[in-house]
């Protein structure tokens, strides 16, 4: 089944103020393609949304055992989160463990995403460090993969670091073709991020969905996250994050992971399904409402949240009820 575009709306009153257009896949681990809208041939870069894929080759290493690591820090690794205080204080806990500190982490710094965790900063004179980088769940698992392994822990960002080549590998066993192939560009964090076909980006994540055909490490690593997601959605996001929600609401059902500029993905584990989504404009909130969208016309949402997260409401600076966003009829009718 394939369809034209995918359409969010945003209306302000009776009028739709902007419309955000995208493509989406529903894949089969064997590469059966479900449900498709727009080019899902297209290369696309899937920046943090592909992290549970990147957490494969932490799980698999052994280091979870090793280090007294647990479900936190496994969905730590599969984070962009907030920079929030059980955040930050995990990732320090999690680097002393292994013997490393923040000075190790190569992904920058930048400021936490809630106004009360930089009030709370301002408050006590400090600065953001790179622990409360987004990335820093993720990288922590790079950099525990690396003691793991007995690698260099320096410079595992780049392409060519056994970290990163280890995460190609996992990448084309998961999606069918070879991810070393890939184009790539540097991602937010300093990591490359690599041009992948929508389609195979959602096999990768039906993959772990349905791990049957996987390798038994693979399958047991793919299990182990998506487990972990659920069991500690906090931690994959943060407090009211759209991650947060879906993942706690949906155990053993739906694991779900943003990534920068408008993409979105899922594990569907009770269907056998991976989900990819692109906003082309790079729209994070349109992302969002096509994810809610997709989960609700697989059957999969909730209908206590059904409302609110597939029509979410736009409210202005004093509260008042003005717009909402909303699927397109011209996307599901």
């Amino acid at each position: 089944m394939s369809r034209g575009a995918v359409v969010i709306e945003v209306t302000r009153g009776p009028v739709v103020e902007s419309r955000h257009e995208g493509i989406a896949a529903v894949v089969k681990a064997d590469g059966t393609v479900v449900a498709s809208w727009g080019d899902i041939d297209a290369p696309i870069l899937p920046r943090s949304a592909n992290k549970p894929i990147q957490a494969m080759a932490f799980v698999e290493s052994g280091a979870v055992e090793r280090f007294g690591l647990g479900n936190e820090h496994i969905a730590l690794s599969c984070a962009s989160h907030s920079g929030e205080p059980r955040h930050v204080e995990t990732v320090r806990a999690w680097l002393k463990k292994v013997g490393l500190g923040e000075d190790d982490l190569e992904c920058g710094t930048h400021a936490p995403r809630l106004p009360q965790t930089v009030e709370a900063l301002i408050r006590a004179n400090a600065v953001p460090t790179a622990a409360y980088n987004n990335c820093s769940g993720k990288h922590s698992g790079f950099l525990t993969t690396a003691v793991q392994y007995g690698e260099p822990t320096k410079g595992y960002i780049k392409y060519d670091h056994p970290v990163q080549r280890r995460l190609r590998d996992v990448m084309s066993d998961l999606c069918g073709i070879d991810a070393h192939a890939f184009p790539h560009g540097t991602d937010g964090c300093g990591i490359p991020t690599l041009a992948t076909p929508l389609k195979s980006l959602a096999r990768a994540m039906a993959s772990m969905a349905d791990p049957s055909r996987l390798s038994n490490k693979h399958a047991e690593a793919a299990t182990r996250i998506r487990a972990a997601m659920n069991a500690e959605p906090f931690m994959v996001a943060g407090s009211g994050r759209f991650c947060t929600r879906i993942n706690g609401a949906l155990p053993g059902v739906a694991q779900v992971k943003t990534g920068a500029e408008g993409v979105f993905c899922a594990m569907l584990p009770t269907l056998g399904l991976g989900v990819a989504i692109k906003m082309w404009d790079g729209a994070g909130r349109a992302a969002e409402v096509a994810m809610a969208t997709l989960l609700d016309h697989l059957g999969v949402l909730p209908a206590d949240q059904r409302e609110e997260i597939v029509h979410p409401p736009i409210r202005n600076v004093v509260g008042l009820l003005v717009g909402e966003m909303r699927p397109a009829k011209s996307w599901l009718g």
